[in-house]
């Protein structure tokens, strides 16, 4: 019993020092369509986050009525958070990568944007769009952005992606245009304070063949996580190391405590 003591204080310490990533957690968000998460996957690796998994949304199992009202939607999907709280020039991160099997006219797209609490827009945060040639993000003839990006322009990575959330049409291309951005870091000021969601989607474009998607990760205001009930913030390797050896030191003492009694 005493060793077995001193060997899960141990066991604990080097899973606090081996496990510092955490995976996004979804499960307080809501939408329609298909959506979910996952880790690394095909094309997709693991987010710059640090994260273990990232969320997506796909065109694979969407519905019809989804997207900005453009024109030529068919089918897609939206996933929305829970409200959180933000004052003014709270800062709004998270990251994203658009992946897609379409190419040529059928422009599919997707895009992030600010609710307000009553549900209607606030700001459109970035759009992504399938073109043969030249940016993919900003998606051209779409609206202005109000978020900034790093990198501010992404062409596409080209190639017929793998991924899994694409269902029958990963791996698979449609003419030119086909591939994914990687992983691209959105920022927003909130300009007003107030309770917010953040909505991500993706459609089809023109037709319901060859799928599309958007994973994203890593979603923060003011530095703390949005959604779910948010992970825990990971402590400073010095701070997990001196949790490590107080649990060390307790286990001690309560093997002498044990000893002189």
């Amino acid at each position: 019993m005493k060793k077995r003591l001193l060997v899960h204080a141990v066991w604990l310490a080097g899973i606090m020092l081996a496990n510092p990533a955490h995976a996004i957690d979804i499960t307080g968000w809501g939408g329609v369509g298909s959506y979910g998460s996952l880790g690394a996957n095909g094309v997709v690796t693991a987010p710059p986050s640090g994260d273990s998994q990232y969320g997506w949304v796909s065109t694979n199992g969407g519905v019809s009525g989804v997207g900005l009202g453009l024109g030529s939607e068919t089918n897609g999907s939206v996933i929305s958070s829970p409200l959180f709280s933000a004052e003014t020039n709270d800062l709004l991160e998270f990251y994203f990568n658009y992946v897609t099997s379409d190419g040529a006219g059928y422009a599919d797209y997707g895009w992030a944007k600010l609710l307000d609490d009553t549900g209607n827009d606030y700001a459109l945060l970035f759009t992504a769009r399938t073109t043969p040639g030249g940016d993919t993000v900003p998606g051209f003839g779409m609206p202005a952005l109000n978020a900034t990006l790093e990198p501010a322009s992404t062409p596409i990575i080209g190639g017929g992606p793998s991924w899994s959330p694409l269902g029958g049409s990963s791996g698979s291309c449609f003419s030119g245009g086909c591939g994914y951005t990687d992983w691209i870091k959105a920022s927003y000021t909130i300009t007003d304070p107030g309770m917010y969601a953040l909505q991500i989607g993706v459609v089809n474009w023109g037709d319901t063949a060859y799928d599309t998607g958007m994973a994203f990760d890593g979603a923060t205001i003011a530095g703390i996580d949005i959604g779910g009930d948010g992970p825990a913030p990971v402590p400073a390797p010095a701070t997990m190391l001196l949790f490590a050896t107080g649990m060390i030191s307790l286990a001690g003492a309560r093997l002498r405590r044990n000893k002189s009694t």
